[in-house]
């Protein structure tokens, strides 16, 4: 729950005056003399409108929605919560949480450690920041001050907990190791493992991909997706891409951002909640599929990657000769289930690899 701490507006029935600043509310930009409260733009008073009974003066807005709890029938502020009755949000009363201006009450509106823990915060602050990563200003690279190791620190809006919380529990090979997790009110806070390297995107930009280097990765990439499409509960990447895959500088790929993840619920039959990159995202990601994204998905976005990594365009610009052509073709079908499984579309890679022909 987040309050403001408002003065009542002591002026004319009019209500168009500052009490602070004398400025004439009416040619302030949205005023109205109906709203139930107002920021002064030119002082940042809090108003409440004298026409709105309150018990004090304190604006409770909603934490969700921005409406003001006050004016809500049966409203109290002693009962610890107040569920809105405009959206249903359950806003929880704490005396801490009290700003005296609109500007306060904003910046931890959108600070990313609000409602965590005290312990939570002060593990998270323990690293020391050191640049933000790709330009990404919620992708920070972090060192460990007793160790000088680096991490990696995010702040993710858009996840499913328990996805990171398996994969910190069981940590899978070639990808990045999770020390930490932390939810808070806007955002999961997550530390894990700084893979250094080069991204497929700049190996793809620096022309620095034979044919053989580029089936190795797809390879190498095929063999993560078949431990997470293996696992009892299968889990499907749903954003394969080239930033989002590193190349060590042993020659070893990592898969990162279980961001757009989500569990294999084989009765599902449409994601509702649509995620992925374009051009890479399968159909089914966004809502033009027959079914729900299942592990046919990442391979329709595999299937995309082999075709930028072997010729620099994507199939409908620029498609890949011969028996990756047809391999590529397979990849990418509209229906899933024409599509090669990972252990399908390893073994017919390895095959061209090795100087077979493939069956497409």
């Amino acid at each position: 729950m987040l309050y403001y701490n408002l003065f009542m507006d002591p002026q004319s029935e009019q209500h168009e005056y500052c009490p602070r600043c004398d400025a004439n509310l009416t040619l302030q930009k949205g005023y109205s003399n109906d709203l139930p409260y107002w920021v002064c733009r030119g002082c940042g008073e809090m108003l409440i409108n004298p026409n709105i009974e309150t018990e004090d003066d304190i604006v409770w807005i909603c934490d969700k929605c921005g409406q003001m709890l006050n004016i809500q029938d049966g409203f109290a502020d002693n009962g610890g919560k107040w569920t809105c009755t405009n959206c249903g949000t359950v806003n929880m009363i704490d005396g801490k949480n009290l700003y005296d201006t609109e500007e306060a009450y904003t910046a931890d509106l959108h600070n990313p450690y609000r409602g965590l823990t005290d312990e939570e915060a002060l593990e998270i602050s323990s690293y020391r920041e050191v640049n933000p990563v790709g330009g990404r200003p919620n992708v920070i690279l972090v060192e460990e001050p007793d160790t000088g190791k680096l991490y990696i620190k995010k702040y993710l809006t858009v996840y499913d907990k328990s996805i990171y919380e398996y994969l910190k529990d069981h940590p899978v090979d070639h990808m990045p190791r999770i020390l930490f997790l932390a939810e808070g009110s806007n955002c999961l806070v997550v530390i894990e493992d700084y893979i250094e390297g080069q991204t497929v995107g700049d190996l793809i930009v620096s022309k620095q991909l034979t044919k053989r280097r580029s089936v190795d990765i797809i390879c190498q990439i095929l063999r993560i997706l078949l431990h997470l499409h293996g696992l009892p509960d299968p889990i499907i990447h749903r954003d394969i891409k080239p930033s989002n895959l590193i190349v060590d500088p042993k020659g070893e790929v990592y898969l990162l951002d279980m961001n757009a993840a989500k569990w294999y619920e084989p009765d599902l039959i449409d994601d509702g909640n649509y995620l992925g990159t374009r051009y890479f995202a399968a159909p089914e990601q966004v809502g033009y599929g027959l079914k729900a994204s299942s592990a046919k998905s990442d391979i329709y976005a595999v299937g995309i990657l082999l075709n930028v990594m072997l010729t620099g365009a994507l199939p409908k610009e620029k498609p890949a000769e011969g028996a990756f052509r047809d391999i590529i073709e397979k990849c990418t079908k509209l229906e899933a289930d024409q599509r090669y499984s990972a252990e399908e579309l390893l073994r017919e890679l390895e095959k061209v690899q090795n100087g077979g022909e493939g069956n497409g």
